[in-house]
């Protein structure tokens, strides 16, 4: 493995404009904004911005449209260090928008766009270069792109990680399977599953044997997975919620970065909760993202 980790990150990438307003009203209504961003993001693309800033060097595959907003997004993450030479042009379509408010508990309500008429093909992917990787992360808005990737890491014997979100049943159902690090949210969980009850359904999962390691990600409840049989759990920090947009993508990019430093699953879910919490004390989604010096003395305060 090289000194600095490295990871390719794989899933939809979109230009998010994020205001936030005291309060979501039912509408019809006018809510004034008190703040607003913008950001390029998308669920794995959060994941390897935060695996950039926390350390290592990431690489991010998915498609934008033939459009001004295509090099925008491109400026934006080669600015923070991540390698955007795998983004592809799609000819003829639109490059995905995304609204998110966010009130004054943090909670959110998202309403993005992604052009339908989009090329899902991957036979464009670059997989050779998953031979100068460390771990393959991808999300489930590309299932395409996902298996097509994840099968080819399989064979050069890279390691997985899959974001276990909410997606279709049969989505998930042909995705996790290829996961070595099969990380859920608890609601990607349930409906994997149809059990709601996340420990009972991280179990049964587990039970499969098809996966190194299952998990799920349940937010101020924090990390619970499979260790030898039994359920672990990493709990979250008590923070002061301001945004909590982005903070699963924020905890896949640092348990993935744990993960390749050579850390125990208690370590690194630890270190992936903390990296989270702290994000969600932050207004702007995944440029809320903590350094790493940050998630290190608020680690070092709760001994």
């Amino acid at each position: 493995m090289a000194a600095t980790p490295r990871m390719v990150a794989l899933g939809a990438i979109c230009t998010t404009a994020i205001f936030q307003v005291d309060q979501i009203e039912a509408p019809p209504a006018k809510v004034m904004a008190r703040n607003r961003c913008t950001v390029v993001d998308g669920m794995a693309i959060s994941a390897a911005c935060a695996f950039q800033k926390l350390g290592g060097q990431a690489r991010v595959w998915a498609r934008t449209g033939q459009d001004a907003e295509a090099d925008a997004m491109r400026f934006a993450l080669t600015q923070e260090g991540v390698d955007a030479s795998g983004l592809h042009t799609v000819a003829g379509a639109r490059s995905s928008h995304a609204a998110v408010i966010v009130d004054a508990q943090g909670q959110r309500l998202v309403v993005p766009f992604h052009d339908p008429q989009v090329d899902t093909s991957p036979h464009w992917l670059p997989l050779h270069q998953l031979a100068q990787t460390d771990l393959l992360h991808c999300d489930v808005r590309w299932p395409e792109g996902a298996l097509a990737a994840l099968h080819a890491a399989k064979a050069l014997g890279i390691l997985t990680m899959v974001d276990g979100d909410v997606a279709p049943q049969e989505v998930l159902q042909r995705l996790m399977p290829l996961a070595d690090y099969c990380v859920f949210s608890d609601a990607g969980l349930r409906v994997y599953t149809g059990i709601a009850d996340v420990q009972t359904a991280l179990l049964q999962v587990a039970a499969l044997g098809q996966n190194r390691h299952v998990g799920a990600s349940c937010g101020a409840d924090g990390y619970f997975w499979v260790q030898d049989g039994r359920i672990a759990h990493a709990p979250a920090p008590q923070v002061q919620v301001v945004d909590t947009l982005a903070a699963g993508d924020v905890f896949h990019g640092a348990l993935a970065l744990a993960i390749l430093e050579g850390h125990g699953m208690a370590v690194a879910a630890r270190f992936a909760c903390m990296a989270a919490s702290l994000k969600c004390t932050q207004f702007g989604g995944r440029l809320g993202c903590p350094s790493r010096a940050e998630v290190t003395q608020a680690l070092q305060r709760e001994r």
